[in-house]
This record gives C-alpha cells, structure tokens and sequence, in this order.
C-alpha cells in the first residue's frame, strides 16, 4: 500500500493583481500544509488570472507572474503543487502549469488544446504545444525541461491536463495511461453553465475510471474579470469512483479539498483490468478512447441536487458581489418598476449582500468592503442597496406597491419619484421644435421612449452620489429583438440578467418566493410582464407588443444558438400550439426585429455568461450591425407551402 493525501485548491483571482492573487495562492498553500496534504492542484493561470486578455501580450503581465512563481516555489517545502501562469518561449506565449517539488521546479507544462469558440479565445493570445515534445527553458541562469512531461516524484508518476484538454477525443490522458502514470491533475479555468457540474464530474469519473488513476480536478472561483463565473469545483475521483467534490459558490478567498488515496490499489487495477503494457503501440490509442467512453455511458456519477434555479441563485449573488467589491463601488442602485426583470436584480443585489455576510462573517464580510465608510448607527443592507421607483401619469397602483413592498421586504433603501413633471417638459419641447401636438396615433415610440429616457438621468445621479454600481436590468429575451430604450432602461454599468430568458426569470421568482422566503415577490408574480408607457386604456403588456415570451426564446434557440434559417426555424417548431401563419409572423418579426437592432446589443453594459446561449456581440454572439436583414430567406419560408396544412 502506497497512502498519499492529495487536494485541490480553488481561488478567487483578479486580472493582474498580482499581490492578492499570490496572497491567495499563499494562503491555499498554508492551508494545504495544515492538511497534511502531499500534492496540491491550482487552478490554471492562477497567478496572473485567465482573464487578463491582450495584457498578455504586455511584457509586465509576464516578468510578474515569474517573480510571484519564485514566492511560491520558496513556499512548497516538503509539497508537490502545480500552478498556473503565462510563459514566453521563442517570443511565442504559453499557457503553462509549472510543477513544484520541496522548493524546487521540475518543469513547465504548456498546454496542448486552445479553446477558441465561445467566451473563449485562447488562439489569440496562445500558441498550442505540439504532443511528445522537450525543450530546455532558460530562466537566469537556470535551466529546466519544458513541454510535454510525465513526472516522477517519489516514486509516483504525476500526468497534466490542463482545462480544455481533459474536454477532447484525443487527450494528453491517453498518453499518461500508456506510460503508467498513477495521477492526473487538471488545473481549470473552467466557466459555469447551467448543469456543467454534471458534465465535469462525469469527464473526472471517467478519466479515472478508463486510464487507472486518480484525478484531480481544480477550478477558478467567483467571478473574476466581469462576465465569467467561475463555481469552483474541486473533484478527486480514483478508479471509476468520485471520492470528494467541495461546495461551489464560496464567497471565500480560496478552498482547499483534500482526499487520501492509495496509489498501489490503483495500479493493482489497472494491471488486472486493462492487462497493463507500457509498451502499447500508439495506434490502440483511439480503442482506447472508445473503451472508456463505454465506461462513462455505464457511469453514475454523484450529481448535486441544485436545480437550475437554484444554481442561477448562488451564480448571480456570487457574480454580483464580487463584481461590486472588485470595482470598488459602493453598493448597488437600479430603478425599480414593480416588474419582473427589476425585481429580479433586486432580489439577487440583495441577497449577494446576505449570502456573503451570512458565509464570511462579519469581520471577513468588512474586510472584503474595507473601502467603504458604513455608518454603524443604520442597517448595512440599506446602505448598499437603493432602489428607486419613478412614476409617470402612465404608471400603474400596482407596480408602485410591488416595488414599494419589495423594497420593504429585502431591506433596500426605497425612493418614490413622480417625473410626469419632466415628461410634460420634453414633450413641450419636442412640440414646440416640430410644430405640432404629439399624438399616440402618430408619435407612438417617441411618446414611449421618452419616458424610458427621463428615468436614466435621475438614477445615473442617484448612482454617482453613492458612488454605487447602476444595474440595468435588461433580460436576454429583451436582447434579441432590441425590447429596450437605449440611454433609457439600458442605462447601467452592468446588466446581471443579460444571459437569461424571460420565462426563466419568471420562474425563478416564483421560485424566490417560495425558497427564499421573500412573500412580497408575491405582487410581482401576480402581474403581467408591461413596459407602461402608453396609457391605461391601451392595456400595454410585453407579449402583446412582441410575441409570447415561449415562442421567442424558442425560435432564438433555434436561429442564434442553432444557427437555423427562418424556414428551418418554422419546421422546426410547427406542429406545436401556435397555427402555421401565426408562427411564420412570430419568426417574420423575431428575425427582422433581430437584424434591426444588433447595435443596440452592441450597446448594452456587460453580463454574466450563464449558458450556451448568450447574445454578447463581444465575447460570444457576433452579427453585423449592417445587414439584410433576412429578406431572401424570409421569402423562402413564407413562399413554403405544404398540401394539407394548418391556414
């Protein structure tokens, strides 16, 4: 028998804060010791943090994360860890893990499969490691073994995958099976999506199941440089088997993981299972891959039992406090309509506020918000959450005592403006400058807009008084057919729902109501989705100016995330609820609408990646701004005709 403790280690890192992050790296280390733990996993890029983007070319970013390594490596004494950092060879950058022994470094390991579709973009800044290849690196006078390495440390043989190369068909793991190595150890930088744990936990089990080994798995946490959450997942797996998985979501720093394994037990199995040969030929390699791609379909995996709320819950309050405290702001304001997307950023800005007070303690919750001055005779929570409701002669009773007891009820500072006053004065002035009376009939998005547009100054004001981050409040389904006024109810520095649907929002409040135990949701939730801005007797609802919120989200599955045409996108969903000609308007008008306003999505402040599914024109969902708009293929769906059909 061959006892060993291993643990994985998840940070919460920042684009080039280079003190903080190696203070993290430092402290995991620590904590790893007092663990008793032999080998320790980072996560990858942890000293520079994954997203830094084109600062990676910036000679800086590079000679810093070399001097943080040698901090480090002064602080591995009787430990085996492997940290990630960004490395130059040949005047070629490299994503790279540098292995660490009892103060001494073994090697650099660079990372072989580039992500580059999605948020990812690693080709830009990256260049790929060629497989079987060693060279020698230089740093001062020394000089170490760089590339694709197996290491010998104790009489254990130690493999990487480094994040994206554990999610291939062919993998760096398949060569560590065949030269017998007894450990894989992926450091990640890994985003989160809805139901990914599943996946990944899936990805471990079978890796150490199907090469014989134990695997260790360790991920980025929180939400690190402005759109991507990290969850923090740690997984060790040996033989088929999950052994430890941590919580994900932690407001901490870091977290260490640790499991002891034996290492003799694993290498028993691997002989008697798999008839061990380090001397396999490379062409059984691919009948390798398909013997544990049996494995996993026969798998079952230890699964969380968060649902997708509950997962958009703990992503969101993460996101959103980290995002608050890296920015230095002061706290959180957004204008509150009593509606469902506003009460919804309500909601999560407070409880971020709560979860992370409830998690870190008071004195650790202070530290973290050290550079705000709270005035210790009033509450904290009001102090930073504002919420403000601004009402026209178009505002209902109902919204305003939403927005009112919601305020209430989560604690938020709550303010009442009526701004009819200044709605008369601009449409004075644009009557005055055209020479006419404005009218619905005529002036229909004019007279709606401006009432969006008079809320943005009022609450930009509010926002830089307290020095706090505006929230916009804008929602995915909104996003995709330009549902929004811009300078208006686009306003903010940050939109929080800009990765999720509308129907998926109401969702979740009812699910708040209920779990969280927010009973004022229960104003909201019985209201009908309205931008109120035309008059009462015109009975404004979001549906009926758009389409059913159902059926949107269903056709932009279909033609942003599948890539489908107007006429695949009809005999896609036809057959369902809605008749032939009424679903060939809902994609007529899904798709000219979506052409019309990709420069509003341009325009929109940033949001937080929550699947695959994002509309984000910088850093997911690229689509010209001048375009045709789809003409051609719209005739072609409507041109379609089918001898017995629904008309």
């Amino acid at each position: 028998m061959k006892y060993i403790k291993l643990a994985g280690a998840s940070l919460n890192q920042t684009p080039l804060s280079f003190r903080q992050n190696t203070r993290n790296i430092l402290n995991a280390i620590e904590m790893a010791r007092k663990e008793r733990v032999q080998i320790l996993c980072l996560p990858e890029l942890a000293i520079s943090a994954y997203g830094c983007e084109d600062a990676f070319f910036n000679k800086y970013v590079l000679d810093r994360s070399l001097e943080a390594l040698e901090e480090i490596v002064e602080a591995s004494e009787d430990m085996t860890l492997c940290v990630g950092l960004p490395m130059e060879y040949e005047s070629c950058l490299y994503n790279v893990v540098a292995v660490i022994h009892d103060q001494e470094i073994c090697g650099f390991v660079p990372k072989q499969n580039l992500p580059g579709d999605g948020i990812y973009y690693e080709p830009r800044w990256f260049k790929a490691w060629p497989e079987d290849i060693i060279v020698n690196y230089q740093w001062d006078e020394n000089y170490y073994p760089f590339g694709d390495l197996i290491f010998e440390i104790d009489g254990i043989r130690i493999g990487l995958e480094i994040c994206e190369d554990a999610w291939n068909g062919v993998r760096p793991a398949q060569r560590h099976y065949l030269n017998g190595v007894d450990i894989i150890l992926n450091p990640s930088a890994s985003n989160f999506a809805f139901g990914k744990t599943q996946t990944r936990q899936m990805l471990v089990s079978e890796a150490s199941r199907g090469y014989n080994c134990t695997y260790v798995y360790s991920n980025l946490l929180g939400n690190e440089a402005g759109r991507i959450i990290y969850d923090g997942e740690i997984l060790i797996a040996q033989s088929g088997n999950l052994l430890a998985r941590n919580k994900r979501f932690s407001f901490d720093d870091y977290q260490i993981l640790s499991a002891v394994v034996d290492v003799e037990k694993v290498r028993i199995h691997r002989r008697k299972s798999y008839n061990y040969r380090p001397e396999i030929p490379d062409n059984l390699v691919p009948i390798l891959g398909e013997i544990t791609g049996l494995a996993a379909q026969a798998l079952q995996p230890i699964l969380e039992d968060e649902s997708k709320d509950e997962e958009f819950y703990l992503a969101e309050t993460l996101a959103l406090f980290d995002y608050m405290r890296k920015s230095y702001s002061r706290g959180f304001v957004l204008s509150l309509s009593g509606g469902a997307d506003s009460s919804t950023c309500a909601v999560l800005c407070s409880q971020a506020l709560i979860r992370a007070r409830k998690e870190l303690g008071e004195d650790k919750f202070r530290e973290k918000l050290s550079y705000i001055s709270f005035d210790e005779d009033r509450d904290l929570i009001p102090q930073l959450l504002t919420t403000v409701y601004q009402g026209t002669a178009n505002s209902g009773t109902e919204t305003l005592e939403s927005a009112r007891e919601l305020s209430k009820g989560i604690g938020a500072s709550f303010h009442h403006w009526d701004v009819e006053h200044v709605h008369q004065d601009y449409i004075q002035l644009a009557e005055s400058a055209i020479g006419r009376k404005l009218s619905w009939e005529k002036d229909d998005i004019t007279l709606q807009n401006i009432q969006a547009r008079l809320r943005a100054p009022g609450i930009w004001m509010l926002a830089n008084h307290h020095k706090a981050l505006l929230i916009t409040t804008s929602n995915r389904s909104e996003a995709a057919v330009g549902y929004a006024t811009m300078d208006g109810d686009t306003s903010g520095g940050l939109a929080p729902l800009g990765g999720i649907d509308k129907d998926s929002l109401l969702e979740w409040l009812r699910w708040a109501e209920v779990k969280l135990e927010i009973k004022e949701l229960s104003y909201v939730n019985s209201l009908k989705p309205t931008a109120e801005l035309r008059p009462e007797d015109y009975d404004q609802t979001d549906e009926a100016d758009l389409m059913p919120y159902d059926i949107l989200d269903d056709i932009e599955k279909c033609a942003i995330r599948d890539y489908q045409s107007p006429l695949e996108v009809f005999l896609s969903l036809r057959g369902g609820k809605y008749k032939d000609l009424q679903l060939k308007g809902y994609i007529r008008k899904f798709f000219t609408l979506w052409s019309r306003n990709q420069w509003k999505r341009e325009r929109y402040a940033p949001s937080f990646h929550l699947d695959d599914e994002n509309l984000d024109p910088k850093t997911w969902c690229r689509f010209p701004i001048l375009n045709g708009g789809f003409w051609e293929a719209l005739e072609e769906m409507d041109d379609w005709r089918e001898e017995v059909g629904n008309y």
